[in-house]
């Protein structure tokens, strides 16, 4: 009985000609423009320079901020109040400005002031874009120190060395970052949306009164239901990995077998939860309505766009119960880390309860009337 039930949703979604089109272009679109635009690197910041001295010390510094690449140079303000109005009417978002004798005190008495004014209407741009400028001035300071110590043929000024090493991404690209998490949210939309409209379409067409005259099981009709999306899944998830690999270059660190293994229980998981929304809407549009406001909710708190740990006390708790949140640990550790099976035990458990509890749900919640 399975088998027919099966074989006609399958013949549903490719009846439908938009379906198999979105299941494969959507992915592509998404891989191909979202790392690129989904990306929270503070770049392109607008400067504006007050240079009080105009010396030769000055003119280095003010090269050496411009060439990281971090910053674009705007204007040079003969005063902090015009490049202050350079900051009011927008062009320009951090204002450097080299007090008078800077070369003279730097030389003389081994220090010199400049001041960092950032516009804080945009707190992260404005903090980031400070801690930029403040880290490339203590660079500034270690290359004078050090040049100074070359020239006196003295060691007598202790001089620490820094040697950063990046692990799991060593040149901070954010798109390695993004993309696992990118994938996991793909997966969340087809195998959520589509269960949560598949029921209440039924319903709508009138199929579903067949359906409900006939001996199948409860459970059967759901398990049909849940499997066509579980193969959909991971059409798009090895769609998904085929781009990492062939346009970003980014292959997994760990296996792929473990990644296939957690996203056989997370579709589940949100197929279930489409399933019971499906259940209990009358419309297709409130079905959609219902699961879009759900997907809100799991996205914006599962860590995909902004640290889980930089969230209030409150909000941590309640991402507890997001299973994206679990899916996203899993791609990022698998995928960046090289994290085995054994690392995972706690997000393999979390999954398949989740897994239980809204397919139980979604069978329950089913009336089936004669």
């Amino acid at each position: 009985m399975i088998k027919f039930l099966i074989e006609k949703e399958f013949k549903q979604i490719l009846r439908n000609k938009f379906i198999p089109r979105l299941i494969v272009g959507w992915p592509i679109m998404m891989m191909l423009i979202m790392p690129w635009a989904a990306n929270q690197e503070i770049k392109n910041i607008n400067l504006s320079v007050v240079d009080n001295d105009h010396s030769t010390y000055s003119e280095r510094l003010i090269q050496k901020v411009v060439s990281s690449g971090y910053f674009n140079l705007t204007d040079v303000s003969s005063s902090n109040n015009k490049a202050l109005e350079s900051i009011e009417s927008g062009n320009a978002d951090i204002i450097l400005e080299i007090q008078p004798d800077f070369e003279k005190n730097l030389i003389k008495e081994g220090y010199a002031n400049v001041m960092i004014s950032a516009n804080a209407v945009n707190g992260t741009k404005g903090g980031v874009g400070s801690s930029y400028l403040a880290s490339i001035l203590g660079d500034y300071a270690n290359e004078i120190r050090s040049e100074w110590i070359q020239t006196s043929g003295e060691n007598t000024i202790p001089v620490i060395t820094i040697a950063p090493q990046y692990k799991f991404n060593p040149y901070l690209d954010y798109k390695i970052f993004m993309i696992p998490a990118l994938m996991v949210m793909m997966m969340t939309m087809f195998a959520g949306f589509l269960p949560a409209l598949n029921i209440v379409g039924e319903k709508e067409a009138g199929t579903i009164e067949q359906m409900n005259v006939t001996p199948v099981s409860k459970f059967t009709f759901i398990l049909a239901k849940l499997i066509p999306y579980w193969v959909i899944g991971f059409i798009v998830l090895t769609v998904c990995f085929i781009l990492a690999a062939s346009v970003y270059g980014l292959f997994p660190a760990g296996s792929l077998l473990t990644i296939y293994l957690f996203t056989s229980i997370y579709i589940l998981v949100v197929s279930g939860l489409g399933l019971v929304i499906s259940n209990y809407s009358n419309t297709m549009q409130q079905a959609m309505f219902v699961m879009f406001f759900f997907m809100i909710v799991l996205i914006l708190m599962s860590g995909l766009f902004t640290p889980i740990n930089s969230m209030p006390d409150w909000a941590q708790k309640i991402t507890v119960i997001n299973p994206l949140k679990y899916f996203i640990q899993v791609m990022r550790m698998v995928y960046l880390k090289g994290s085995s099976f054994l690392d995972l035990t706690t997000q393999m458990f979390a999954l398949i309860g989740f897994a239980l509890f809204f397919n139980i749900w979604a069978i329950i919640s089913y009336r089936k009337t004669n």
